[in-house]
């Protein structure tokens, strides 16, 4: 079974028909958008990068603003190609790597550092890059990649949060959850956080922190507007 579902052709179909699925969920459901202007902020800053919470990424695609190029980083692993797959239906590429970083490290190279040249490409390129800030195994915990991208690239970090209160959610390491056509949603975007080219250790230090308290902040704001309560909002304390 497991190497039927890494066949190709299963996996093209798998990824057609998420994204059709994703497409599905989008139409039929009700999104409040926050704050009024949401894709202007965007386009006043284009390109920008966009931080989201491992989990609650599955419709980072919701509120890119109509026409604009977008590119998401997503894992090498095998088991995210059809995550890749169905991003490309979306009219998103998919940037492959994966940067594993402790609190206070350093980008280690599991295609981290490929993966950081590609996403300073695509900035450059004027295509707004979606990524995870914190990476697999621990949660709501924002690593240094994300800051080291926006001080080499000179673009801001918005955090964001998309969330529905249709929804199954996994008891997975990040609570993660998938959103059920129809009923309510919440599309929330944070203040830009900016990280200057000259920023060094404490300041980097300093940019992380903002970016998990803005991520904190969005996904209780968007949680709150659909009448619910954000599934991962322990994570940390329990980490």
């Amino acid at each position: 079974m497991k190497k039927l579902s890494r066949a190709r052709p299963v996996q093209e179909l798998a990824g057609y028909m998420a994204a059709g699925y994703l497409r599905f969920v989008k139409n039929t459901t009700d999104f409040v958008r926050v704050p009024e202007g949401l894709e202007t902020i965007l386009l006043d800053h284009w390109p920008p990068i966009i931080a989201m919470w491992h989990g609650q990424h599955i419709m980072m695609s919701f509120g890119r603003p109509p026409g604009r190029p977008a590119s998401a980083l997503i894992s090498r692993h095998d088991d995210a190609e059809i995550n890749a797959i169905a991003l490309r239906h979306l009219d998103v590429e998919a940037i492959r790597g994966s940067g594993s970083e402790g609190v206070a490290g350093k980008m280690q190279r599991r295609g981290g550092v490929q993966a950081l040249r590609a996403m300073i490409q695509a900035l450059q390129s004027g295509r707004m890059v979606v990524l995870t800030a914190d990476v697999p195994k621990i949660a709501r915990i924002a690593g240094d990649g994300i800051v080291t991208l926006a001080k080499l690239s000179g673009r801001p970090i918005f955090p964001a949060a998309v969330v529905k209160n249709r929804r199954f959610d996994f008891q997975s390491w990040d609570r993660a959850s998938f959103p059920k056509p129809f009923g309510k949603g919440a599309i929330v975007l944070g203040a830009p956080i900016f990280v200057a080219a000259d920023a060094d250790r404490s300041t980097l230090e300093s940019a992380r922190l903002a970016v998990q308290a803005g991520l904190d902040d969005v996904h209780k704001r968007a949680y709150d507007l659909v009448g619910d309560r954000d599934p991962g909002a322990d994570l940390r304390k329990s980490s």
